[in-house]
């Protein structure tokens, strides 16, 4: 079974009585430092994710970690091939050529997933430049991801949307799932521009979305009702980052424009480290209940390689009853995680 299937029945804006968890995780930037990231991986995976995403490419940075993500996407699917293993994938430096390339070396290493991006522009290059012989957007690389995986893996095409739709496919465990990116965080023309665009990666053959970054679960729920009465579909899963680390928060500023709210900073600054862990924790957990009561049919957490904060959340996403169909009660849990946060605080997590 690949990704799709989770969100089968999905209806927009209502809540879901078992939300996905899932984690996006980060190859190192050489080969050399790959040993380091493993006992955090395991940690994570430990944890009974419904599925992980790894990064892949140069994509906004100045280190290409291509080859670093197809060896942690391949030892994933070896001592884990239960679980879904997502590929990133950007248009980003590549020929149409290499592209198709790249995507069956993936197949034919066990890969079913991927998540479909056009690609923020490299390290001091401040707009996207299509190569010669490149793609334009992501939805013609979710088309190219069709056509090659139609090629290559005939019995797991769906007879949806350009080959899409798992369930309609003679082999489910073939069936490619693509993912495409979401961003509730924009408004006016960028957010008509984002819907439409959506919408065009829904009709090349998406599967469901991930969203960027965001803080205010309104923005989630105004998306996808926007993209609802468009006519989209697309189930759209919330991609949360945990609010422990200012620093990283102000570097995603930079990359995404995505402004941190002063509150959060705010927090994020305490001195009193129990306070600090509690309210970061809280302001994490309030915008998953937001998201999960706005329908969402999962979260997608973000985590940097650093499994704490990521776990606490799992903890109490579980904990709490969401996986029972019925909306928490938090004080109590809201306490014993803030302990076991604090009992497990060192400097590797």
């Amino acid at each position: 079974m690949t990704t799709a299937h989770l969100y089968k029945g999905y209806k927009p804006g209502q809540q879901v009585a078992h939300p996905t968890v899932s984690f996006e995780l980060f190859p190192p930037r050489s080969a050399s430092k790959l040993s380091s990231i493993w006992a955090g991986v395991d940690r994570l995976i430990a944890a009974a994710p419904d599925y992980v995403s790894v990064t892949y490419g140069a994509s906004g940075a100045k280190v290409d970690t291509r080859d670093t993500s197809v060896r942690v996407l391949t030892r994933v699917l070896d001592r884990h091939p239960g679980l879904p293993a997502v590929s990133h994938l950007t248009c980003v430096g590549a020929t149409r050529g290499q592209l198709a390339m790249t995507i069956r070396l993936l197949l034919r290493a066990g890969i079913r997933d991927f998540l479909a991006l056009r690609g923020d522009p490299p390290a001091g290059q401040s707009e996207f430049e299509v190569v010669p012989g490149g793609l334009a957007s992501a939805a013609e690389l979710v088309a190219l991801i069709r056509e090659i995986a139609a090629d290559t893996l005939p019995d797991g095409v769906g007879a949806g949307p350009n080959g899409a739709g798992a369930d309609s496919a003679p082999n489910p465990k073939n069936y490619v799932s693509i993912a495409v990116a979401a961003y509730p965080a924009s408004s006016g023309e960028y957010r008509r521009n984002d819907i439409a665009a959506l919408l065009e990666k829904e009709l090349a053959g998406a599967d469901y979305a991930i969203t960027q970054v965001f803080y205010d679960p309104d923005e989630y729920a105004s998306l996808v009702r926007e993209l609802t009465i468009a006519g989209g579909r697309l189930p759209i899963v919330p991609g949360i980052i945990p609010l422990t680390d200012l620093k990283r928060l102000n570097a995603l500023e930079k990359i995404a424009g995505v402004t941190v709210p002063e509150e959060v900073s705010r927090t994020l600054q305490i001195t009193d480290a129990r306070e600090r862990v509690a309210k970061s924790l809280r302001a994490t957990l309030n915008l998953i209940d937001g998201v999960l009561a706005a329908g969402a049919p999962g979260v997608h957490l973000y985590t940097f390689n650093r499994p704490r904060p990521a776990l606490d959340v799992v903890e109490y996403v579980r904990a709490s009853g969401y996986r029972n169909g019925r909306m928490p009660k938090r004080g109590e849990i809201d306490t014993e995680l803030v302990d076991l946060a604090l009992h497990r605080l060192t400097p590797s997590n």
